[in-house]
């Protein structure tokens, strides 16, 4: 039997009329600040007509008890949809409606209040600039190719299983970064050159670091009982590896507790790029 002092469960609904992700994203910023309370969450996304939103208040509603009240965060931009949803008993957070008046005002514009406005292609040149920036992440994923690094607009360099890749993929689909990413191997720690394929364009590069802990967790998942996760051998390489960014003044970021986006940003602001669009 649940002991009656265990504090209730507080649910949390994302909702949106198109994927939820940024319902999601800014709704759980919001959460993270409240360490102390446990959540359950869900996102409901692509609710674009009347008669869904009414369905989705049903939900809602079932959800609400004597002991707790549930957050309901929303970035629907159809005003007859958000009005429907905002009928919830629910607590209602509108991340949309709630600033478009501001933004209106200050634009001096009326907001269209499409759904596709905010989840279509949209603006079909940073759309295609993404893709290609994308394309070029692939092809110079982990060393594969070293053509054109002179159109590279950031390198990242780092041992094995510090999060090149995906750091590499999220910049070039969120922001349209032409990156390419190479691997810091047994070779290239014998000395704190840069390897030779990347050492014209030591302006272009990145260092990612982490912990001789978690690097040795990620890699035991990956091969166990290897020399490559061993302790020892993350350890070193990860400090012959800073020893190259110092030599080098390389600016660099532990990715052992950072999500992928928060790794990105600290890059984009560092080395001063800016989004595609």
């Amino acid at each position: 039997m649940a002991s009656s002092s265990t504090p209730p469960i507080t649910p949390a609904f994302f909702l949106a009329g198109g994927t939820g992700i940024s319902a999601e994203t800014l709704g759980n910023m919001m959460l993270q600040q409240f360490p102390s309370v446990t959540f359950s969450r869900r996102k409901i996304p692509f609710i674009t007509t009347v008669e869904q939103a009414r369905e989705v208040v049903t939900q809602l509603d079932a959800a609400m008890t004597d002991d707790v009240t549930p957050l309901v965060f929303s970035t629907v931009s159809d005003e007859e949809v958000r009005a429907e949803l905002q009928r919830t008993k629910c607590a209602f957070i509108d991340l949309f409606g709630s600033h478009l008046a501001t933004v209106e005002h200050v634009l001096h514009v009326n907001a269209v209040h499409r759904v596709q406005a905010l989840h279509g292609v949209g603006d079909v040149g940073r759309y295609e600039a993404r893709m290609r920036a994308v394309e070029y992440a692939m092809e110079h994923d982990d060393g594969q190719s070293m053509r054109n690094l002179e159109q590279a607009q950031l390198i990242l360099i780092a041992p094995s299983r510090c999060g090149k890749t995906p750091t590499s993929i999220y910049l070039a689909l969120q922001h349209g970064v032409r990156v390419a990413n190479y691997p810091l191997v047994d070779e290239d720690f014998q000395s704190s050159e840069l390897p030779r394929p990347v050492r014209p364009y030591a302006a272009k590069c990145f260092g990612l670091l982490s912990t001789a802990a978690r690097l040795a967790q990620v890699r035991g998942e990956r091969r166990p009982g290897s020399r490559y996760a061993t302790l020892a051998q993350c350890s070193y390489e990860l400090r012959r590896a800073e020893a190259m960014y110092r030599a080098h003044g390389i600016p660099v970021v532990n990715s052992s507790a950072m999500s992928v986006e928060e790794i990105a940003a600290v890059i984009m602001h560092s080395r001063r790029l800016n989004d595609v669009g």
